[in-house]
């Protein structure tokens, strides 16, 4: 082996070694995230929905009213800030949201929930004094739903889409409470 292929090769173990070492002391991405992310789809025929979200769990926390307060804005999840992409536009409690992509913001009530759609994307869900991110300037479609609260305890927050009764909902459930925002 020629003496340029030898530091070629060693400078290159170099490299590797440090973005191990850094990824591994500094950003921990081998650790298990304590609030795992999540990628949610749903098709049918040409339609494509799908949510990206980070799952936080309960652990014996009292979660609204509590932990996430009423009547402030949610980054709806953990860490990033959610988000909601279609592929054609959706119509929803009679207001039009166009296809896109859109962060998903929430304020939690006792008995609704406001859901805000929001053309902003932002790179995390709160600021460094830990306030939502979410600016209103870019709501572009902000509707209430109500709470329907749930006989058993859900541990880890969970956005899915219910298409069971041949409507679609998109859902939201966390502890003892569910949202379904209606999707045509």
């Amino acid at each position: 082996m020629n003496t340029f292929l030898k530091r070629i090769l060693f400078f290159l173990s170099i490299v590797a070694l440090g973005l191990f070492l850094y990824s591994f002391f500094v950003e921990n991405i081998f650790a298990q995230r304590l609030s795992p992310k999540d990628i949610v789809e749903f098709k049918l025929n040409d339609l494509k929905l799908e949510v990206f979200y980070n799952r936080p769990s309960k652990k014996n926390r009292a979660i609204f009213g509590a932990l996430v307060p009423f009547d402030q804005v949610w980054r709806t999840g953990a860490n990033e800030a959610t988000t909601f992409k279609t592929n054609q536009p959706l119509e929803i409690q009679g207001k039009l949201l166009p296809m896109g992509k859109y962060t998903l913001w929430t304020v939690p009530k006792d008995t609704t929930w406001t859901v805000m759609f929001n053309s902003k994307q932002y790179t995390w869900g709160v600021d460094s004094d830990m306030k939502p991110m979410w600016n209103p300037d870019f709501d572009v479609l902000n509707i209430e739903i109500p709470v329907q609260k749930l006989t058993s305890t859900v541990e880890q927050f969970t956005i899915a889409f219910d298409n069971s009764t041949d409507n679609l909902f998109l859902t939201m459930a966390w502890d003892d409470v569910k949202v379904a925002v209606p999707l045509k």
